[in-house]
């Protein structure tokens, strides 16, 4: 699908409204003072800890789609009784990417709404990366745990959900214009997102870096973030990409994409809480019996950044196991982003859905194993 108010031109289809978008983001980061020197720390913790994560996933995805001559797409679609099982599977793959692709094959239908809400309950987002270097013993409860209540949301689903989101004329072309070969910019993003991808598994084992190959890591994000919110400004696609381009460029299309998004609630939340003086950590020590409810509402929040919060919180024992494993199986990570884009309204349902289990599972760690993995 593409914009029509898209202007031709030598290095791509200028849209007005993203290069305002590239303007606020560059006058942002460029600010002086507080504003700027906090823009940019938030822009870089947005890059190494989301944005190269979802980069490499996609990469993965779409190259196994390539080299093995198949589409995701078309697998979920002829599985059948196993689509909503694949569908939570690809969810609960550590990072957004599994579910990103299961959000595009709903919008194009190849999967049905079942799916969605399996992918999205299963799915921990970016916060799997730093539950699994950090407590591996906890990931092996969650992890499993979001997925077998994926599976059965999604079966739920399909058994009594009949409205359709879609609609009728939606076709895949419409969805996903043709690029063509590989461009230099989506050679650009991969060498930038090697060595961010580097320094985001490196924080994640908590080993401070501050330079790689004498640069400081502010710079490299700096450039790949903006990098990527070019490639989103002059690019004619509007969320998901054509299945025949190259998985380069599928990469650097959809992972510009989705980190405009991630870098809006990354600077959303920290101007509020360090402007607007919200304390997440304080409010939560507050109320003890309401903690699992907290972590499931923060879990409806689009994006990664509230949800490593979340995890933050549990690792460091200001919250209990209830609260992480709510937050887990509510929150839908950055593939929440192109589902609110492509389907708004099956986005929110799907979001609602989850919301469901997602109390259901972090109150009964609360009331009958308070205890449990604290």
């Amino acid at each position: 699908m593409t914009d029509a108010s898209a202007i031709a031109s030598p290095f791509g289809a200028l849209r007005p409204k993203r290069l305002l978008v590239l303007a606020i983001m560059a006058a942002l980061a460029i600010a002086p003072g507080h504003l700027g020197a906090l823009t940019r720390e938030l822009m870089t913790d947005a890059y190494v800890q989301v944005s190269v994560f979802v980069a490499a996933t996609l990469l993965l995805f779409y190259g196994a789609e390539r080299l093995f001559k198949f589409d995701i797409g078309e697998v979920l679609s002829n599985a059948k009784g196993a689509q909503v099982p694949l569908a939570a599977l690809l969810g609960a793959t550590p990072g957004c990417g599994g579910a990103v692709v299961v959000v595009a094959a709903y919008s194009s239908g190849h999967v049905g709404f079942g799916a969605v809400v399996a992918t999205l309950t299963a799915t921990m987002g970016d916060a799997a990366f730093l539950l699994l270097a950090t407590r591996p013993d906890a990931a092996a409860i969650v992890l499993p745990l979001s997925l077998a209540i994926g599976v059965l949301s999604g079966w739920i689903v399909d058994r009594f959900h009949t409205v359709e989101y879609r609609a009728s004329s939606l076709a895949s072309c419409e969805l996903a214009p043709l690029i063509g070969k590989t461009r230099v910019q989506d050679i650009a993003y991969l060498l930038l997102a090697i060595p961010g991808l580097y320094v985001g598994v490196m924080q994640l084992a908590q080993i401070d870096i501050g330079h790689i190959f004498g640069m400081p890591i502010m710079w490299i994000a700096l450039v790949g973030t903006f990098l990527g919110l070019t490639i989103w400004a002059t690019s004619k696609v509007s969320a998901m990409t054509n299945a025949k381009d190259s998985p380069l460029t599928r990469m650097a299309e959809e992972t510009s994409f989705i980190s405009v998004w991630v870098i809006g609630a990354y600077l959303a939340y920290d101007y509020v809480a360090e402007f607007g003086g919200l304390d997440l950590e304080l409010l939560f020590q507050s109320v003890a019996p309401l903690l699992p409810l907290m972590g499931v509402l923060i879990g409806l929040i689009p994006g990664c950044g509230p949800q490593v919060l979340v995890t933050t919180l549990y690792l460091n024992g200001i919250i209990p196991f209830a609260a992480l494993m709510g937050n887990a199986v509510s929150n839908d990570g950055d593939a929440l982003f192109p589902a609110i884009a492509l389907n708004p309204k099956a986005a929110i349902v799907a979001t609602l859905y989850s919301t469901i289990p997602a109390m259901i599972i972090a109150y009964a760690f609360y009331i009958f194993a308070p205890g449990f993995m604290n």
